[in-house]
């Protein structure tokens, strides 16, 4: 069994054991602990879950949308992704926006004033030349929890931030990685970190830890581990360096009402004992495209759920 779908299928076990009944705003009622930690390691592949086929291509259109720092319907609907289209319904919003979310907050964070570009922050931008001029501050992150202009979304964000974390590697880890996708070289005296530069393996890891208030554990968490080790990926394409850990920090954790008898379901499902990968090209993360390739993804047949708004 792969460590991705067990400690997610532990997380449904405990969500159904140990949870308590709560309403919200949706009105359809869910079953929800408070606090949990999700921790992956990008080396074990790409964290799709095989217990249960994922919508990978919504994914991806999702990413892409926040990246360019687009908050409007039209996109996603040209792209057949229709996940925002109840939150836009329900909103009553007539103008064709979600209002500030999270590509507006990600992009261009602040009031636009006229002749004055800096008054609006690309939190990305920032981001990635952050890290490549302070690889080692404690200060990079980005944020889409605007509090001047909550009232002003569809849907405040669930995943309201993020934070970076690298490291330098050492001889012996560069060695490990080199070793995985080339022919196997012996650690020695006779080698070392410019023998490694000579081969393109990077000198820095870099990792991601998300943030979540609301957890929609059936159909929002996978979409959010891929979503986020996407993210990962890109940046570790953007700075060259080696993708490491993805960590989310969860708050409300729930299953709604209408999806525990597919929660049970895909717990009898036996998980493949490995991930996919993935196969990242024409990246251009600033202008939030990417072409991708999902690589030997074995998984179940999909398992549907209505989506609360």
């Amino acid at each position: 069994m792969n460590k991705l779908d067990s400690d997610y299928l532990n997380l449904l076990s405990d969500i159904l054991s140990n949870g308590v009944d709560k309403e919200d705003r949706t009105g359809t009622g869910t079953i929800s602990i408070f606090g949990h930690q999700f921790v992956h390691s990008m080396s074990d592949g790409f964290p799709l879950l095989t217990t249960k086929k994922m919508a990978v291509k919504t994914m991806m259109t999702e990413l892409k949308w926040f990246l360019k720092g687009r908050t409007d319907i039209q996109y996603l609907r040209d792209n057949n992704c229709k996940i925002w289209d109840g939150d836009y319904e329900k909103s009553g919003r007539t103008d064709g926006t979600l209002g500030p979310i999270y590509g507006k907050q990600w992009r261009s964070w602040g009031e636009y004033e006229a002749g004055y570009p800096e008054s609006q922050i690309d939190q990305i931008k920032n981001l990635i030349e952050q890290i490549k001029t302070n690889p080692d501050s404690r200060r990079l992150m980005v944020s889409a929890w605007n509090v001047g202009e909550l009232d002003e979304m569809v849907l405040p964000p669930c995943h309201y931030g993020f934070q970076v974390y690298t490291r330098l590697l050492n001889l012996d880890e560069r060695i490990s990685i080199h070793n995985k996708n080339s022919d196997p070289i012996t650690r020695s005296s006779d080698y070392f970190h410019e023998h490694m530069d000579a081969y393109g393996i990077p000198r820095r890891v870099i990792s991601l830890m998300w943030n979540q208030r609301s957890c929609d554990t059936f159909l929002g968490l996978p979409f959010n581990i891929a979503s986020y080790a996407t993210l990962l990926l890109l940046l570790a394409h953007e700075v060259d360096m080696y993708p490491g850990a993805l960590i989310g920090n969860l708050g409300d954790v729930h299953l709604y009402q209408n999806h525990t008898d597919q929660a049970y379901e895909q717990l009898t499902r036996k998980p493949y004992p490995n991930l996919p990968k993935i196969k990242l090209s024409n990246v251009d993360i600033l202008n939030g495209e990417f072409d991708y390739e999902i690589l030997n993804y074995n998984h179940h047949d999909r398992l549907l759920a209505p989506l609360s708004n």
